[in-house]
């Protein structure tokens, strides 16, 4: 009898993960396009600016000086120190290198840390809606994701009398998110320092920010992160960020963090059993990247901008669609509400945001992520990082497909 692999013989904690939606839909959206089918993805948070050229520049160098060896185990002592310059000068965070840990995107940051600190049980508050990977992270490292509903009406965010409601004695964490992946809503410094008068009664508690969309912003909005707003939570936040949306350098996978030095040195040794160092060649580049100019940002956050502005208009012209505008990040997370219940061309009911998302594939070829799979329904989530051409023909298409229904 020949034995082979199944799903029997998974661990039962991989069991209670999904795959990453925002990847599953743009997986199905390329394979319908390799099939001839004429499709508009707005399913992928990636920049559409290629990455600046002097950081290209530091990587080409780093080959050619033969800067392609084992490196550190959680990054290069140059990359730390431009690291702690960053925090010292953006965000007024004063950290050593000791308190520095640099990872393969900022994904594997977070999952180590929660890697090192969580136990069988231990429970993660996460406001919904929430980046994807979060509550599947800390399933995966035992842990209990605890998420509490934030909805339009407090902006998206998490209010300090739902967070006082939702610590327990098993809580570990507070995961919080600014600008937000998927609503785009960003924390005001009064807003944290609400939060933060909470945390100071449940001293427990650790709180890891993540701040990889702190440098796209509209409007004048002020990003500020809750270790700045309340410095007497330093010593238990872990302050996450990367280099892949602000720097266009989503592929080169560099994420980092600043924390508490125990827990920087435990972070460390995760992953000095899992993927050891970072790329060489993409440390070189990421240091290149937090101490060059950053002038090219205001040109691209006022591109994005201007592509928010039109899918804004669109959205809340298109009968049973609505939208609030994001202060950043480069989402939108339009309410399809007034569409659940009405009838495609076909007679199907449209029941869920999903419903709808699928409708909107299926019918009009626009890939878009059911608001569902961030913890909140029905919405969904589009990324303008794409082209303006692009985005305009999505919204007509979108548009179309309300058009249509019944």
């Amino acid at each position: 009898m020949t034995l082979q692999f199944n799903r029997e013989s998974l661990s039962a904690r991989l069991k209670t993960v999904k795959p990453s939606p925002t990847i599953a839909i743009t997986r199905l959206a390329a394979e319908l396009r390799r099939n001839g089918k004429n499709i508009v993805a707005l399913s992928q948070g990636e920049p559409d600016f290629d990455t600046p050229d002097h950081i290209k520049a530091a990587a080409k160098n780093a080959i050619d000086n033969g800067e392609t060896k084992y490196t550190d185990v959680d990054g290069t002592p140059a990359l730390k120190r431009a690291i702690v310059d960053k925090f010292k000068n953006e965000n007024e965070l004063d950290y050593e290198v000791a308190n520095i840990s640099v990872g393969t995107g900022g994904k594997q940051v977070i999952f180590n840390a929660f890697s090192a600190t969580l136990d069988q049980g231990d429970e993660v508050i996460i406001p919904a809606p929430y980046w994807v990977s979060y509550p599947d992270m800390v399933l995966l490292t035992g842990g209990v994701p605890v998420t509490v509903s934030c909805g339009e009406k407090s902006g998206f965010k998490l209010t300090a009398e739902v967070l006082e409601g939702a610590i327990t004695p098993r809580t570990k964490w507070l995961v919080l998110n600014s600008p937000s992946n998927p609503t785009g809503a960003g924390y005001s410094a009064a807003e944290l320092k609400a939060i933060a008068e909470v945390l100071l009664r449940h001293p427990r508690v650790l709180v890891m920010t993540d701040d990889m969309y702190e440098h796209i912003r509209y409007d004048g909005w002020e990003f500020h992160t809750i270790a700045a707003v309340e410095p007497r939570l330093r010593e238990r936040v872990l302050t996450c960020n990367g280099v892949s949306k602000a720097y266009a350098m989503t592929g080169w996978r560099i994420g980092y963090a600043g924390g508490p030095v125990d827990l920087i040195r435990a972070m460390g040794t995760i992953q000095s059993q899992s993927t050891t160092n970072p790329s060489s060649v993409s440390q070189a580049a990421a240091v290149a990247a937090l101490t060059g100019p950053l002038d090219f940002l205001a040109e691209r956050n006022a591109v994005f901008q201007e592509r928010r502005d039109l899918c804004l208009a669109a959205f809340n012209g298109i009968d049973g669609l609505s939208c609030k505008t994001p202060d950043g990040a480069f989402y939108l997370f339009p309410s399809c509400a007034g569409v659940i219940g009405k009838q495609v061309p076909n007679g199907k009911v449209l029941v869920t945001d999903v419903d709808f998302a699928t409708y909107l594939l299926e019918s009009v070829g626009v890939a878009v992520v059911p608001g569902s799979a961030f913890g909140l329904g029905p919405y969904f989530r589009i990324s303008f990082a794409t082209s303006t051409d692009r985005l305009r023909d999505a919204c007509e298409r979108i548009a179309d497909a309300c058009a249509s229904l019944k």
